[in-house]
């Protein structure tokens, strides 16, 4: 598998499906451990129009609640979230049955050509228009 990069944040990001499996309809632990303090720790970091994707392959069950909670990390952060024809995963046991599910890869392929044009529009806004104006951020806390 190639390492990819969190772009803009320029660290390493490698989630191997054998290395963080999902167990329990969510992603491991070690990965939302990793994905926490990652996140945190660059809170001082501005995302805003750095795009995100999850993908998430498993055998039978648990790819959309694991989809749904990888998802959270880039809407927090002002990270647009780059669609497909359907949610992004696919489905098999080991690599060669992930290969079979033509489904799937074919949503693979779509999310690629999406990301890119995606990726190449935000550049074009941003020299064309700027970026969103930001608004200072607001805590509310409703315990009192």
């Amino acid at each position: 598998m190639r390492q990819g990069w969190c772009i803009g944040l320029r660290l390493p990001v490698q989630l191997r499906a054998n290395n963080h499996p999902v167990y329990f309809a969510s992603p491991a632990g070690g990965a939302i451990a990793f994905l926490d303090r990652l996140f945190f720790s660059t809170l001082n970091v501005d995302k805003t129009m750095k795009v995100g994707a999850a993908v998430v392959s498993c055998r039978r069950g648990g790819n959309t609640a694991t989809f749904d909670m990888l998802n959270k990390y880039f809407t927090m952060t002002g990270m647009p979230v780059v669609s497909s024809q359907y949610w992004n995963m696919v489905y098999g046991g080991s690599p060669e049955e992930v290969l079979q599910d033509e489904e799937g890869l074919q949503t693979m392929r779509t999310l690629g050509r999406n990301m890119a044009f995606l990726m190449k529009s935000i550049q074009l806004g941003k020299q064309q228009m700027g970026l969103p104006e930001k608004e200072q951020q607001v805590f509310t806390n409703f315990h009192r």
